[in-house]
């Protein structure tokens, strides 16, 4: 464009330059504001292009659709995407996406992340009411987002194909629609009509009938009810021989737990089997109420609404009111005629079994959730720390221990660091928090550990340590590992107010089979199996599935958090292993740990003498671009470098850092960046920058963990990750080991 803009220009270029160079200087900027023009024009066509296709291909998709650049910034979205988010009222992914999520950033940026290395991807994830799945393809300077709810799948109403009790069902005209497996069984195969299974018609509701069947003419009891407008469902109740034939001897011998119940709820029979599984004495005046429960609304509205609506299988799960176990139920309800009186037959399926699979489905689900959003609380809750504690410490060193403020300021500081040490904690139940793993014996942790552990056990308990004379090393961190020896040291001391022993057994543990415990499957190999046993009360068996579970405690008020063995858990379970309880209430808790043996050939230390360390450089030398979007812990920060003798240049966004590195004469020795920020996030902003100054040195600061960031950071060149919340000392030398 340009050279041919040229070549007109040089065309009506008149011999003498002199008296026209203004026509023509004139003239070329006119052709060159049309071309630019035209190419602006082109560009808001070809956008406009653009989103007339996304409109047609997925404008009217039912699910929500959203078009976002690299920086979260919307750009175009779907019908269904305005009133899903209609209330938002905001134009960034991130601000749409907060009232489903606690902190979304991360969560954005990570799949943000999969999408450019992969394309595309979809995820499940929980969010505060329920569950969503997400899809991200990259596109040419942006990402298409699809985010659509959707529910478990509702084992509530099964089908009457899997119910014990054969049954038909006809249309308006009396034909045979659908039959179920029972009644096929029954039958011997396929029912393609009234007439070739019975063997008298018409066939009488509430009275015996005849059937035929593979094994010959059968005596059965027809119950009759609607299961829709114009259709009806038949029951096939088979009576034994054996058994008289009046009606409350066929119901009796009814292979299948039943109930008849009365439109009031009161129950007017029950058979054998149905006694049995209720575990209860039925009397004449006994209601549905007395012996079911956990249907969420009064069980008199759902008999109600069942006779009302003439709806056959009309199944719910109920728990029975027994003392002795936990018994789940599916019960069926049909609507019958007996005698010209309207009654309920109920047909009970235990259900114990897949209602105890969809409590662990739950409750795993829960687990997640509390994890995640622990997760987010303690990010949060560590930039407040950060710049707490930093502040303290600026203030501590204008103050000597003569200052009357001085034992003021090391509270602040003692208790800025238990309130970390909490956040640790959730750090380590939700799994989140950065491991320093090293290969540890535990005989010698334990030996280290020892006097520590005498010390919160007290006089009255007595610790014994036992230990397999072969024992593998492992691969753990020992800080966290021995956080979880303490926490469960503290329990077992509890357990026993009057005293006793604990016991701390290691040993060698191969599985040559996979080991099944509880929900989790221990895989075959070699662990080292570690066990804190005590002698103290015990743990219900209610209570024993919920130990882990954070903030669930059996101790009085203000005696324990809850956190202890959800923090043991979550470290284990990072660790690489598995833990377990076994108790016995009245004769104390053993709880095992699995941990996988790491081989490795040990290195002989030399003897030789190590040479003189050379003299390390004094701090102060050196420029650093601090960029974070917290204020407090940003002026922090910077005044902790400066105290140091460094420069700060200072930036509270990416796109600022950015703008400050324009200058080429502006030398810069290290970048100090928070992670996570609104728009660019650190390590992209960072990639960008070592594009043009390729030899500075990086420090990542977070509030998450390392490893939440899924491998971004490991591709930033001569960077080191320091999690928050760090003082001041610990900042500063960070800095000085990446410059020296």
């Amino acid at each position: 464009m340009a050279g041919s803009i040229l070549g007109v220009t040089l065309l009506l270029r008149p011999p003498d330059p002199l008296p026209n160079a203004g026509m023509v200087l004139g003239l070329t900027f006119a052709l060159v504001a049309a071309a630019v023009a035209l190419r602006q024009a082109a560009m808001r066509y070809g956008r406009r292009k653009t989103a007339d296709l996304l409109d047609n291909i997925i404008g009217r998709d039912a699910r929500p659709s959203l078009v976002a650049d690299g920086e979260g910034a919307i750009l175009w979205r779907n019908a269904a995407a305005e009133r899903r988010f209609s209330d938002s009222g905001c134009d960034s992914l991130t601000g749409t996406l907060r009232g489903l999520f606690a902190n979304p950033a991360s969560m954005i940026y990570r799949l943000q992340a999969r999408a450019r290395r992969e394309g595309a991807l979809r995820e499940e994830v929980i969010h505060r009411i329920g569950h969503l799945r997400i899809s991200v393809q990259a596109l040419a300077g942006g990402f298409l987002w699809r985010i659509e709810d959707f529910a478990d799948p509702d084992n509530a109403n099964r089908n009457a194909e899997t119910l014990p009790v054969p049954m038909l069902t006809l249309d308006r005209s009396g034909r045979v629609h659908l039959t179920n497996e029972a009644a096929r069984r029954l039958a011997g195969g396929p029912i393609n009509s009234l007439e070739a299974l019975f063997d008298s018609l018409p066939v009488m509701p509430g009275a015996i009938n005849r059937i035929r069947t593979a094994d010959g003419l059968k005596e059965v009891i027809v119950s009759e009810g609607e299961t829709g407008p114009g259709r009806r469902v038949l029951c096939l109740l088979p009576i034994l021989r054996e058994a008289a034939p009046d009606h409350a001897s066929v119901f009796e011998t009814i292979p299948v737990p039943m109930l008849k119940i009365a439109p009031s709820g009161r129950i007017l029979a029950a058979n054998t089997l149905a006694m049995a599984l209720i575990g209860a004495e039925i009397g004449p005046e006994t209601k549905m109420e007395a012996v079911m429960e956990g249907l969420g609304r009064p069980i008199a509205d759902w008999l109600e609404a069942t006779i009302a609506g003439g709806q056959a299988n009309n199944s719910e799960f109920l728990r029975l009111s027994r003392t002795d176990k936990e018994i789940f139920v599916q019960v069926t309800l049909s609507r019958v005629t007996e005698r010209g009186e309207t009654r309920l037959i109920a047909v009970l399926s235990d259900a114990t079994e897949l209602k105890t699979l969809e409590a662990q489905f739950v409750q795993s689900q829960k687990m997640q959730a509390i994890g995640q959003l622990a997760g987010g609380v303690a990010h949060d809750f560590n930039n407040l720390l950060t710049a707490i504690s930093g502040h303290c410490d600026l203030l501590l060193l204008r103050h000597d221990q003569g200052d009357p403020d001085y034992g003021d300021l090391v509270q602040v500081n003692q208790n800025a660091n238990r309130a970390a040490a909490l956040v640790s904690q959730l750090l380590a139940f939700s799994r989140k928090q950065t491991l320093r793993p090293e290969v540890i014996d535990l005989r010698d942790t334990l030996a280290d550990l020892t006097h520590l552990l005498n010390r919160l056990v007290g006089e009255r308990v007595t610790l014994t340590l036992r230990h397999d004379p072969v024992l593998s090393p492992i691969r753990a961190d020992k800080r966290q590992l021995e956080q979880v020896l303490m926490n469960l040291v503290v329990n077992a001391r509890d357990a026993m107010p009057e005293g006793g022993e604990i016991r701390i057994e290691t040993e060698i543990a191969t599985l040559a089979h996979p080991l099944q415990r509880d929900r989790a499957t221990v895989p075959p190999g070699e662990y080292v199996c570690v066990r804190v046993i005590d002698g103290g009360t015990g743990i219900a068996p209610d209570k024993l599935s919920k130990v882990f579970e954070p903030f669930y405690t059996t101790k009085r008020t203000g005696e324990g958090t809850g956190l202890g063995l959800s923090t043991a858990y979550g470290i284990v379970k990072q660790t690489g292993g598995y833990i377990f309880v076994d108790s016995v209430l009245g004769e104390g808790a053993s709880f095992t740990m699995y941990f996988p043996a790491h081989r490795c050939e040990v290195q002989p230390v030399p003897t030789a003498a190590p040479p003189k360390r050379p003299a390390q450089p004094k701090h102060g030398v050196g420029v650093v671009l601090l960029v974070e979007d917290e204020a407090p812990v940003r002026a922090f920060a910077s005044r902790a470098l400066r105290l140091r003798g460094y420069t700060v240049l200072e930036a509270e966004s990416a796109e600022e850092a950015l703008r400050t590195l324009e200058d080429p004469e502006l030398a810069v020795d290290i970048f100090v960046t928070d992670v996570v920020m609104p728009g660019m996030d650190g390590p992209s902003w960072v990639r960008e920058a070592l594009k043009a100054r390729p030899n500075v040195r990086v420090v990542f600061v977070s509030g998450y963990a390392e490893g939440a960031f899924d491998g971004g950071l490991v591709s930033v060149p001569n960077s080191v990750f320091l999690s928050k919340p760090f003082s001041l000392n610990q900042l500063t030398e960070t800095v000085h080991q990446q410059l020296h």
